[in-house]
C-alpha cells in the first residue's frame, strides 16, 4: 500500500489525487491537507464571484473527494500542527499543491500607504478568504488604480464598476457588496508598463467590460500598434487586442445611449514610480514608457494620477514552508521537474509559479505522480493516515472532513441572499461550529 500526503485542496491537489487513483486504484490511500476547513482553494477564493461556470469545476473534485482511498484533512496547518519532516515519517511521498496565495510584493514608495492593497488581499476580502474578510477597504474616493495588464486586474475593475443588480447568481460576500453599494468610484484606470500587443488578459474577460450597465471601458487610440501588426499574435492574443480596438472606437454619442458612471480606463506604456500620500494613499506616480525589444523603458516623462485606491495585480507567490527549499525570485519551491528532496514534491503554482489556467494542473498532477511511482515503487509501508490521526489526537487538532465540509456547503446555501447561491462563512470557528452539528 501506498501512502500519499498532498498540502493543498485546490486544482493541484486534488488533480494530483485523481491521477495517484488511476495510477494505483485501490493500492493507495491520499490525505488532502488544508490550513482552511473548507477545500477547493482558489475555486473558492480566487475565482471571480460573478464566474460561477468556472467554480463548477469543484463538482469533479467532489468525485475524488468522496471516494474510499481519498480523504480530506481541514483545519490542520502544515509547518505550525505539523512538520514536514513528521509527514515524510508517516507517508511514503508528500506532494505541496499549496499554489501561490501571497502576493508579490509592489516594492514601490509608499506601497504601505492606507488603502494600498495586493490583488490577494482584496481579491480575498470580496471572495470571503477568513484571512481578508476584515480588510475593511474605502471606496469613498472617485479614482482607482489598478496596477497589472492580466485577468486578475479586469476582475477588480469589472467587481468595482458593477451594479448591485449585476452581482445577482454569484457568491460575493455580503459585507463586500455592502461596501460596493456605497462606493463613490466613478473612475478605475488600469495600468500597463507594456502596450496593447503584450496584454495577458483573454478575450471573455475582456469582451464582459462592454456588457457593463453603468460602466464604458476606453482605450486611447494612440496606444494601439498598427492594425497590420495584429496578424502576428497568437489567436486568442489577437481577439483580446480587437476587443481594446472596439473600445477605442466607441464615439463619444454612442456613450450617451446610457448612462455612464464609471469610466474604466486602459493607460498603457505607463510605469508606476511611487504611490503618493501622507498616511493613507493620494495618487500615483506614473513614468511614460516605450518598448525596446519587448522590454518596458522608461522615457523620463512622468505625471500623477490622483486616487484614493490602488490595488496591485502583478502576481502572486508561493508561501515559504521551514525545512523546504525556496526559490525566492521565482517565488516558488526550487524543484527539478517536481522533485525537491527524496519523498517530497510539488505540483502547480507551487511548482512552477502562478501561469497557466485551472486546467493546466490536471497534466501537471498526473507528471508528478508517474515521477513518485518510479520513487517509491509499492510503498515503504509507513504508517499513513492511521499514523496522522493517532498524532493528531494527542495534539488535539479539529480535523474537518469533506462530509464535514459538506455540512458546512449546505449551511452557506440556507443562509444565501435571494439572488446568490450561497453566502459564505468567513469565519474559521464558526465553520468548525457548523461542521460539528
Amino acid at each position: 500500500m501506498r501512502h500519499i500526503a498532498i498540502i493543498g485542496s485546490g486544482p493541484a491537489g486534488y488533480y494530483t489525487a485523481e491521477a495517484a487513483q488511476k495510477q494505483w486504484g485501490e493500492e493507495v490511500r491520499v490525505d488532502i491537507f488544508d490550513r482552511l476547513p473548507v477545500p477547493f482553494g482558489l475555486i473558492r477564493t480566487g475565482v471571480a464571484p460573478d464566474h460561477q461556470s468556472i467554480k463548477g469545476v469543484s463538482r469533479r473534485y467532489e468525485t475524488v473527494a468522496l471516494s474510499d482511498n481519498v480523504r480530506f484533512v481541514g483545519n490542520v496547518s502544515v509547518g505550525s500542527d505539523i512538520s514536514i519532516a513528521e509527514l515524510q515519517g508517516l507517508y511514503d511521498a508528500v506532494v505541496l499543491a499549496t499554489g501561490a496565495p501571497h502576493d508579490r510584493p509592489l516594492g514601490l514608495p509608499g506601497a504601505d500607504l492606507g488603502n494600498v492593497y495586493g490583488s490577494a488581499q482584496f481579491v480575498g476580502w470580496y471572495n470571503g478568504h477568513p484571512q481578508f474578510a476584515a480588510l475593511d477597504p474605502d471606496l469613498s474616493c472617485r479614482t482607482a488604480v489598478v496596477i497589472g495588464n492580466g485577468n486578475v486586474a479586469l476582475d477588480v475593475a469589472r467587481i468595482l464598476a458593477k451594479t448591485r443588480t449585476e452581482f445577482a447568481g454569484s457568491d460575493i460576500v455580503a459585507h463586500a457588496l455592502e461596501v460596493l453599494q456605497g462606493s463613490k468610484i466613478d473612475r478605475v484606470v488600469i495600468l500597463g508598463r507594456r502596450g496593447p500587443h503584450q496584454i495577458a488578459m483573454t478575450p471573455k474577460e475582456l469582451g464582459e467590460l462592454a456588457h457593463l450597465a453603468r460602466a464604458c471601458p476606453r482605450v486611447d487610440p494612440r496606444d494601439l500598434p498598427e492594425e497590420g501588426a495584429d496578424a502576428l499574435l497568437e489567436p486568442g492574443q489577437r481577439k483580446s487586442v480587437m476587443h481594446l480596438r472596439s473600445f477605442a472606437a466607441i464615439p463619444e454619442a454612442h456613450r450617451q445611449d446610457k448612462p455612464i458612471e464609471i469610466e474604466i480606463e486602459f493607460d498603457f506604456y505607463a510605469a508606476p514610480r511611487a504611490i503618493l500620500g501622507e498616511g493613507r494613499v493620494e495618487g500615483v506616480e506614473v513614468e511614460r514608457t516605450r518598448l525596446e525589444g519587448g522590454r518596458a523603458i522608461g522615457t523620463g516623462e512622468v505625471y500623477t494620477i490622483p486616487a484614493g485606491l490602488v490595488i496591485a495585480c502583478i502576481g502572486y507567490q508561493t508561501s515559504p514552508i521551514e525545512g523546504v527549499p525556496f526559490e525566492e525570485s521565482a517565488g516558488r519551491f526550487a524543484n527539478h521537474g517536481g522533485r525537491i528532496l527524496p519523498g517530497l514534491y510539488c505540483v502547480g503554482w507551487a511548482r512552477r509559479g502562478p501561469s497557466g489556467t485551472i486546467g493546466t494542473n490536471r497534466p501537471d498532477g498526473f507528471s508528478i505522480v508517474e515521477r513518485i511511482t518510479e520513487d517509491i515503487g509499492e510503498g515503504a509501508g509507513k504508517a499513513g493516515r492511521a499514523g496522522f490521526d493517532a498524532l493528531a489526537e494527542t495534539r488535539g487538532l479539529k480535523v474537518v472532513t469533506f462530509r464535514d465540509w459538506q455540512k458546512i456547503d449546505e449551511a452557506e446555501i440556507q443562509r444565501a441572499r435571494h439572488d446568490s447561491p450561497r453566502e459564505k462563512f468567513v469565519d474559521v470557528e464558526r465553520m468548525i461550529e457548523v461542521a460539528r452539528k
